[in-house]
């Protein structure tokens, strides 16, 4: 998205073509990034970006209206916008009832609300705790929604102990539902552990208004539109670059990278994997923050001469997390056999506490920490899950009987007693039948999903990740040799207030070809 949209910016700006030479090197085999629309058994789904995260002021929203890509006779992922109520069960087949889920629900929702600097009413929860805690440096989301959970007991004590289930007290049951609330969290900030997610950060974090929305045509026909003006052959794929040697602005650069031609000198030289290298005096770097943290952990000599140490410490400080996401294709006798034609719910699982003795032995790991399975319409026969951290990365190393083995046992277990489907008999009335899954952690063009603020670093280093090389000085300003914007950086772990998200990513694509644009003097900002 950010180099699509860069280029795009950079090619249709009026008077550029007769100024720069323009070229997109990709290092897959299609556009789009972390971008990919797909299919599965008839539906349109997507594998990455999934939501226009609210509609007021969107460009991508804006662009999804003037490309005609919101409606489709196909159906897609989400479309109906998840207009059921959510059917929220325990481990071993309890259904919760919205007199105790909803309590929790909103006490999160608030915290969160608070956290990321909404207005939001004095309840007695938020208000003693929170103000002593917001001005604690180096304090995490998950620290503060868990010291809101303990306010929340506190305020609780002096009203009778609620019963809870069989193998469940009334407190064991809140924590879970908390938890669940929290890992729901883990999949929309891609924080492995909340612990680890800075709070100071997250009220910076900007969304749109308006509702939510997916795309009907699908996520790829926005990358696809903006690619669409570039003249065939401007795009290259497959061109994986292995390295980018560039002159740092000190006196001390590789002379043999200078090569003369009719404008002077290109400080800038790609390798690529074939062996091949161009030449340029300008490149925007719009990998992902995965692929450079690992660029720096095994000193790949992805740039040589190595980043400068500003640009490294915020890279390293930064969170990048793996976010996943799980499609199932229920059996067509999933309707069947005692459910009443009744359509697949949503679902939310609550799973007893790490430490518990009572947690089902044949439900894996890698479930517990899921929030929730949905179908991906109304009347779809595809339900979806989604995953963060160990547990997606865990996800892309199974095999399909594994995970379908997995969901079994899990649905089983939580429906063995529901009322509304399968009549106790949940093994034999929900089958899976097929599995796509996605893989961004062990995509080597990737390495993950997104990025967050993590605990220690801040803000500033999403700013410092936007800042071209070399670095402004007194030296580089008034050297008529120096060479200006020789590396710029875009994608969505170099802006500020809406990292993560594809509008982030777009914003940052504008954001350097302007910058090049004015260097070129092709605009006026």
């Amino acid at each position: 998205m950010a180099g699509l949209t860069a280029a795009n910016k950079l090619y249709t700006t009026a008077g550029s073509k007769e100024l720069l030479e323009l070229c997109v090197v990709e290092g897959g085999n299609r556009i789009g990034g972390r971008i990919k629309t797909s299919e599965f058994v008839g539906n349109r789904i997507e594998m990455g970006a999934t939501w226009i995260h609210g509609i007021g002021g969107s460009p991508v929203y804006k662009i999804a209206q003037e490309i005609n890509s919101l409606e489709s006779e196909k159906p897609w992922e989400c479309m109906d916008e998840f207009l059921d109520e959510p059917l929220t069960i325990a481990e071993g087949g309890y259904e919760l009832n919205s007199s105790l889920v909803e309590p929790i629900s909103n006490l999160f929702k608030k915290l969160m609300d608070f956290a990321q600097g909404k207005a939001i009413e004095e309840d007695g929860v938020c208000s003693e705790f929170a103000n002593g805690c917001i001005k604690n440096g180096g304090l995490s989301v998950g620290s503060f929604l868990r010291k809101g959970l303990d306010a929340y007991w506190g305020s609780m004590k002096d009203q009778e102990e609620a019963q809870g289930f069989d193998n469940w007290t009334r407190k064991s049951l809140e924590e879970s539902i908390f938890s669940m609330l929290e890992n729901t969290q883990r999949t929309y900030t891609s924080a492995g552990d909340l612990e680890t997610l800075d709070f100071n950060a997250e009220s910076e974090y900007r969304m749109f208004p308006g509702k939510e929305i997916t795309i009907a045509k699908g996520y790829s026909t926005i990358v696809e539109s903006l690619a669409s003006v570039l003249p065939a052959g401007l795009i290259q794929l497959g061109q994986k670059v292995t390295k980018i040697e560039w002159m740092p602005d000190d006196g001390c650069h590789n002379q043999s990278l200078d090569i003369e031609n009719g404008d002077g000198t290109k400080p800038v030289k790609l390798h690529f994997y074939d062996g091949s290298i161009m030449y340029a005096d300008h490149v925007i770097v719009t990998v992902s923050l995965g692929v450079l943290k690992q660029g720096i952990r095994d000193n790949s000599g992805m740039f040589s001469p190595p980043l400068p140490r500003f640009k490294t410490e915020a890279i390293s400080r930064l969170g990048f997390g793996v976010v996943n996401k799980l499609f199932l294709q229920l059996s067509p006798n999933s309707d069947e056999d005692g459910s009443d034609g009744m359509r697949f719910p949503y679902l939310q699982m609550v799973f007893h506490q790490s430490d518990s003795k009572l947690r089902h032995p044949g439900i894996p790991w890698w479930i517990r920490r899921t929030a929730s399975l949905f179908p991906i319409y109304g009347s779809s026969n595809v339900v979806l899950s989604w995953f963060a951290s160990k547990e997606a990365l865990e996800l892309e190393s199974l095999g399909d009987e594994e995970i379908i083995g997995g969901f079994s046992t899990m649905i089983s277990n939580l429906l063995e007693n529901s009322k509304h489907l399968c009549n106790g008999h949940a093994e034999s009335c929900i089958k899976f039948d097929k599995v796509l899954k996605s893989q961004w952690g062990t995509d080597p063009l990737f390495l993950g999903s997104y990025s967050y603020v993590a605990v220690g670093s801040s803000g500033d280093d999403l700013d410092t990740m936007a800042e071209p090389l070399p670095k402004r000085s007194n030296h580089s300003i008034n050297s008529k040799s120096s060479h200006p914007l020789q590396i710029l950086f875009a994608g969505e772990a170099t802006h500020r207030t809406h990292y993560s998200t594809t509008h982030g990513a777009y914003y940052s694509g504008l954001r350097e070809a302007n910058r090049l644009l004015q260097h070129c003097q092709c605009i006026d900002i």
